[in-house]
């Protein structure tokens, strides 16, 4: 029997018996970063990786076996890489639904289209999070800017007004500060014609996410709580182990794998929070695939977000989540490149006592300011000398006198 024949017998069937075993090839919808790292870890345990994405020379076309070079919303496209792959996946939620009705007449997609169809509108989500018994913000629907200044003032100010659909890294938001807000930002993120949805302001101390992971066999697992740092709305840091009290971090990690096991995820799940002063969590956002705060886990925890992905969607047993060494992880903006670089090529640069710096870098050709090009782990004895080292190194400093 040859290996093509091989796979095909191995992957027939479907749901919980339906095995992708190393060998077969894994379509991925999407050639940024996420998917980079997801091929990189899943060619090491032998699967081969074919991915869509408009930009030529993506960073996953990079190091797929090969790039379909078409829009998202391309059927032929479509249809093309479902008929080379054995299963397919995403690394980004704002998938064209015709494409994900399609791809999953024609080819294997574990995760289906139901998470997608949920995490890609705010209210759907929020309501979907509260079915798996989690606490979100107190939010409404905003229909008009007249029940926009009935919800604000019910809330109070500051509150959170966001479109439900669409947004990230801060944009498709307006924080109303007082009520002489209300129209403009009303008439500002109406433009984007869909609904819209109104969050009150949780007064948070920190904020955490957990990366949870579930297979079709129903396994599931959650990596360590992370707790993140943000500027300008941009992930700057991830701190693992987040420093609040054990007991907070395995009620975060309870909360996501809850929400996992409610919504019938299949892969990953990143599941951002809020913590309270009073030890309150409460779920902000969730994202349906590898997450930037899981990035820590490449160089910190016995098996990567990528490799558990990978196996998860192929329903391969999940790995070991254990932590083996405090890490924070830096994003590098485009900003940061050239500081970075710097860094790299200094002798001096791995001879810091107890500290090592892994630096993860995206193949992007244009570097952009804020732009996302890659990260660093900061693995060390402690949370607190990885966050020395990164205050002691001028990797960063651009970011600092924003």
């Amino acid at each position: 029997m040859s290996l093509n024949d091989s796979i095909q017998a191995q992957t027939s069937g479907g749901g919980a018996d339906k095995v992708i075993r190393p060998g077969g090839t894994i379509g991925v919808l999407g050639g940024g970063q996420l998917g980079r790292m997801l091929a990189l870890s899943g060619r090491a345990m032998g699967y081969r990786f074919v991915t869509l994405d408009p930009t030529p020379d993506a960073p996953c076309g990079q190091v797929a076996n090969r790039q379909i070079v078409a829009a998202y919303h391309d059927v032929e496209a479509a249809k093309a890489l479902a008929e080379q792959s054995d299963v397919i996946t995403y690394e980004f939620e704002n998938v064209d639904a015709d494409v994900t009705s399609l791809l999953m007449e024609q080819s294997y997609v574990p995760q289906g289209s139901q998470l997608l169809y949920t995490t890609q509108h705010r209210l759907r989500e929020k309501r979907a999070i509260e079915a798996a018994g989690v606490k979100v913000a107190p939010y409404a629907e905003i229909t008009s800017a007249a029940q926009l200044r009935t919800e604000a003032e019910r809330f109070g100010t500051p509150c959170v007004l966001k479109t439900a659909t669409g947004g990230y890294d801060g944009k498709g938001q307006w924080v109303i500060r007082s009520l002489d807000e209300v129209e403009a930002a009303y008439e500002e993120l109406s433009r984007a014609k869909t609904e819209l949805v109104l969050e009150q302001f949780i007064h948070f101390d920190k904020e955490l996410s957990v990366i949870a992971a579930r297979s079709p066999r129903g396994e599931i697992k959650a990596f360590p709580a992370a707790e993140n740092i943000h500027i300008n709305n941009i992930l700057h840091l991830s701190i693992v182990p987040a420093r609040t009290a054990d007991s907070i971090q395995r009620e975060a990690e309870r909360l996501a794998m809850a929400i996992a096991e409610s919504m019938n995820v299949i892969g990953l799940i990143a599941v951002e929070m809020f913590l309270t002063a009073d030890g309150e969590l409460y779920v902000n956002e969730l994202a349906p695939r590898p997450h930037n705060s899981g990035h820590y886990t490449m160089d910190a925890c016995q098996t990567s977000q990528f490799e558990q992905h990978v196996r998860a969607i192929c329903n391969l047993p999940l790995g070991s989540t254990e932590l083996m060494t405090p890490v924070v992880m830096g994003n590098i903006l485009g900003q940061h490149v050239e500081p970075l670089l710097d860094w790299i090529v200094q002798p001096e640069s791995e001879q810091v006592d107890g500290v090592t710096a892994k630096v993860h870098l995206y193949g992007k050709h244009e570097s952009k300011h804020n732009r996302k090009m890659g990260h660093v782990n900061v693995l060390a004895k402690s949370v607190e000398a990885a966050m020395q080292w990164i205050d002691a190194s001028n990797i960063w400093e651009a970011k600092e006198k924003q």
